[in-house]
């Protein structure tokens, strides 16, 4: 046998056993072609269960020394190599190697068989040295995965880029194993095949692009919070594989999203508000305009017992005082000077109840603010944050602010725009049937 066989079986001793056997066999009665037959299947038969058993010897043997490293040890390593079963393709690779030796002795009269079984077997143990390799990569992930420096890294693209990599050199060996020619030739031949192979693996060469630049821009990580309406994405990153992203939305739908697409369409990325550690409260009460009016005194002084706005209307009555004195204003007539109404009291009620409200955050930005009136009234809008950024949390907290608002508004003798309800227009159409008897 060549120099690169792992082992040397004596080509003599090998003629022997399968003389020996064939000697066997023609005593039963069988000669010529059918005797070699029968002697080659029955010596395939007992190398293979053979090479079963010491498969299955090395097997236990490598098995039993490796978990009682494990009970001595608390590394996860060692969980993770018989998780990804790094020991069972360590242990196929024995037999292997004898079978390599042995299964041609079967075929020993016919050359074309046995350079076919020899080449054969060669390819397993390319394919299984690809397996072990493979283990030992998936185990070294999971490993980085648990390191606060690789946890939000999509681990999972840099995997699928080697497994593609070791899959072309696995590929190129067996090309070489089958052909006989050597592995360059193969090289120099994918030149032509070039443009054919950027066609088939467009998408893996455009998501290895992406991933790259996702992670050199730090754009998204596993376990970010994003939103992409296009493909119907509102949830989690579980997964940032080299051609598709795993989202899981928040009814615990999983969406996969193609991995380029991070690149050319936009997204929403919640990181940036968690990491804020508050998230906004952006909603605006529409007042019925015809309900804003000047305060009367009468109704200031009622306003006066609310707590949150007793400073705010004394100081306000004196600013205003100070000012209608200074410039000589008519008292009579209500649009002179400055007066207090009643949609500035309920804005300045809200910024104080807001103020005040413990799950509110006060060192952020924090107001109540007119957006420009339109056909559904005067606008206002609450713009805040909450101490916290978890979703049922901001939705219990928004709900009771406004569930006070538009129970509070009646007090300040103003109304809440919406369009008229089917009770508004009979009440309507009632009084328009009184008037005309």
């Amino acid at each position: 046998m060549e120099d690169k066989d792992f082992i040397v079986v004596d080509a003599k001793r090998n003629s022997k056993i399968f003389d020996w056997a064939l000697d066997y066999v023609e005593k039963t009665g069988l000669h010529g072609g059918i005797a070699q037959f029968v002697t080659s299947f029955l010596l395939l038969i007992a190398i293979t269960v053979g090479l079963l058993i010491v498969d299955f010897i090395v097997r236990k043997i490598l098995r039993s020394l490796f978990v009682n490293i494990i009970k001595r040890t608390k590394t996860l390593w060692d969980d993770l190599l018989i998780e990804h079963k790094v020991l069972d393709n360590l242990s196929h690779i024995v037999p292997l190697m004898i079978a390599q030796q042995l299964l041609p002795v079967v075929f020993i009269d016919s050359p074309i068989w046995s350079s076919f079984i020899f080449k054969t077997v060669t390819i397993f143990i390319v394919f299984v040295i690809y397996r072990l390799i493979n283990g030992f990569l998936k185990t070294l992930r999971d490993i980085l995965r648990e390191k606060n420096a690789f946890i939000d890294k999509p681990l999972d693209s840099y995997l699928q880029v080697v497994q593609i990599f070791l899959i072309f050199i696995g590929l190129t060996f067996v090309f070489s194993i089958v052909t006989g020619s050597s592995p360059w030739e193969f090289l120099i031949s994918l030149g032509a095949a070039s443009a054919i192979f950027m066609l088939v693996f467009k998408d893996t060469i455009l998501g290895f692009v992406a991933s790259i630049q996702v992670s050199a821009n730090d754009s998204v990580r596993v376990g970010d919070w994003i939103e992409m309406t296009k493909y119907g994405a509102d949830g989690t990153v579980l997964q940032i594989n080299l051609n598709n992203v795993k989202v899981q939305n928040f009814d615990k739908t999983i969406v996969t999203i193609p991995t380029h697409t991070l690149l050319t369409d936009s997204f929403k990325n919640y990181r940036g508000m968690q990491q804020f550690g508050g998230r906004r409260i952006k909603r605006a009460i529409s007042i019925k305009i015809s309900s804003i009016r000047y305060l009367t005194d009468e109704e200031i002084n009622e306003l006066k017992k609310i707590k949150l706005l007793k400073d705010y209307i004394e100081e306000r009555q004196q600013e205003i005082a100070a000012y209608n004195e200074e410039t000589q204003n008519d008292p009579r007539v209500m649009v002179n000077g400055r007066r207090i109404t009643n949609v500035g009291t309920f804005r300045a009620y809200i910024t104080r109840y807001a103020q005040n409200n413990p799950n509110i955050h006060q060192d952020r930005m924090l107001m109540v603010r007119q957006l420009p009136p339109d056909e559904h009234g005067l606008p206002l809008e609450l713009y805040m944050f909450t101490t916290s950024t978890e979703w049922t949390f901001f939705e219990n907290v928004m709900a009771d602010i406004f569930d006070h608002l538009f129970a509070a508004i009646k007090f300040f003798h103003l109304e809440v725009f919406e369009l008229p309800a089917s009770d508004d227009l009979r009440g309507v159409m009632n009084k328009v049937k009184e008037l005309e008897k």
